[in-house]
C-alpha cells in the first residue's frame, strides 16, 4: 500500500519554468528523453532537397499509423512539407549518427543536405521526397495537419506540429529476426537532451502487462 511520505524540501528543485530554471542549461529536454528522432527528408516545389533531424517525434496511432514531430521557428522542412504535403521518416542509427548531425547544419534552403552530409538515397515509391539508404527503415508519409501550437493562454508560440500518415513502410531485412525488427542490431539511437547528448538502445528489457 502507498503511503503518504513527509516531505522535504530541501530534497527538491522545484521552479516554474516560465520564470526561469536556476540551473545551468535548461533540464526539459534531458527530463523528456530519451527521444526517437525523426530524419526528416522533404522537397520543395522547386525540387531542393531537404534533410533534417527533429527530436520531438513519436508515434500517435496505429491504425491508421499516425506520427507526429514538431518544428521550432519555420524551417525548411516545414515549408516543404507545407508546399507539397508530403515527406519521409528515416531511422538514426550510431552508423548514421554523423551524418545526421552533419546535416542539422543551419544552411540556405537551396542548399541540398544529402549532398552536404554526402547521405546516400533512393526514389521513394509514393511520394517525391527521397529515401536515406543509410538508414535501416524508411517511412514514406502524406500530411495530415500542421497544427500551430499555443500556450495555455491562447498565445501563439513559434512552433507547430506536423501530422503525418505513413503510406509505405521500407525495412533493410538484415535487422528483421524471426519477422521481428530489431532495434539494439539496427543501432537506434534516441536524443538525451542538452548540446550533443544521445544515447544508443544497446539491450531491450521485456515486461508484460498483468493481463497477459
Amino acid at each position: 500500500m502507498a503511503t503518504d511520505n513527509a516531505y522535504d524540501e530541501q530534497q527538491w528543485h522545484s521552479f516554474n519554468p516560465a520564470l526561469g530554471h536556476g540551473l545551468k542549461h535548461d533540464p526539459m529536454k534531458a527530463i523528456v528523453a530519451p527521444r526517437p528522432i525523426a530524419w526528416v527528408a522533404s522537397v520543395s516545389e522547386q525540387g531542393i532537397h531537404n534533410l533534417a533531424p527533429y527530436s520531438f517525434f513519436n508515434l500517435l496511432s496505429a491504425q491508421p499509423p499516425l506520427l507526429m514531430f514538431s518544428s521550432e521557428g519555420s524551417k525548411d522542412s516545414l515549408s516543404n512539407i507545407k508546399q507539397t504535403g508530403e515527406f519521409t521518416i528515416n531511422l538514426v542509427t550510431q552508423d548514421n549518427m554523423q551524418m545526421m548531425n552533419y546535416s542539422s547544419a543551419s544552411v540556405a534552403p537551396d542548399v541540398d543536405e544529402f549532398e552536404l552530409a554526402q547521405v546516400p538515397w533512393a526514389k521513394s515509391d509514393l511520394v517525391a521526397a527521397r529515401r536515406v539508404m543509410a538508414s535501416p527503415v524508411n517511412m514514406e508519409c502524406k500530411l495530415v495537419e500542421i497544427k500551430p501550437l499555443k500556450d495555455i493562454d491562447g498565445k501563439a508560440l513559434n512552433t507547430a506540429m506536423v501530422i503525418g500518415q505513413i503510406v509505405r513502410v521500407h525495412i533493410n531485412q538484415a535487422y528483421l529476426q524471426d519477422g521481428l525488427f530489431s532495434i539494439t542490431e539496427a543501432g537506434t539511437v534516441a536524443r538525451a537532451g542538452y548540446r550533443g547528448d544521445y544515447v544508443p538502445v544497446d539491450r531491450v528489457q521485456e515486461l508484460l502487462r498483468p493481463r497477459d
